[in-house]
């Protein structure tokens, strides 16, 4: 059996045997499962009620800042900057959303391929720059919000100092592989 199909295998039967594991430990300790199932349910609904203004106050200023075209107005700026330092400026928008929104950056890594060829340096670095930062609003916003934290000035400095680094070295990747 090679290599491929044992992790096929593994990946198949994953997911099955802990759902299987999980129900059997609740059946030995006598936990009625069906009801605490329901409550977790209950629970959930309870936090996607509190979590939907923190959501609907997010894509409302994503959509206002794509719409206005500041994030364009931004890349123009520095973009004789970005041309010395050979970085495409069609990039800038991706670093700066990803921080805000993933679907936002990912209208953007889409926009960015639709202009250029899949195999371009640009494209490149946009995908190593999607997959190399987090959406630290977002998870700040919707998580920290949804349990009621609501001093998280470290967090945000430790998410946005995270992101800044993965733009950093998506960039050194990309030039290091791709250019």
């Amino acid at each position: 059996m090679s290599v491929k199909a044992v992790i096929d295998l593994i990946s198949v039967l994953l997911l099955p045997s802990v759902i299987l594991i999980i129900l059997t430990v609740a059946l030995v300790r006598k936990v009625p499962v069906y009801e605490v199932f329901i409550e977790g349910a209950k629970d959930g609904v309870k936090v996607s009620f509190n979590v939907i203004p923190y959501l609907v106050a997010m894509i409302v200023a994503i959509s206002m800042l794509r719409a206005s075209g500041a994030l364009e107005s931004v890349a123009a700026i520095f973009s004789t900057l970005l041309n010395k330092i050979n970085l495409p400026a069609e990039i800038l928008p991706l670093a700066f959303i990803r921080s805000l929104s993933g679907s936002a950056a990912i209208g953007i890594f889409s926009d960015i391929i639709a202009n250029n060829d899949i195999n371009s340096y640009t494209s490149k670095l946009a995908a190593i720059m999607l997959g190399s930062s987090e959406t630290t609003f977002y998870v700040l916003t919707v998580y920290f919000g949804a349990v009621g934290i609501k001093k998280y000035r470290y967090s945000l400095i430790c998410g946005l100092s995270a992101d800044l680094v993965g733009i950093i070295m998506s960039v050194v990747v990309a030039r290091c592989f791709f250019s």
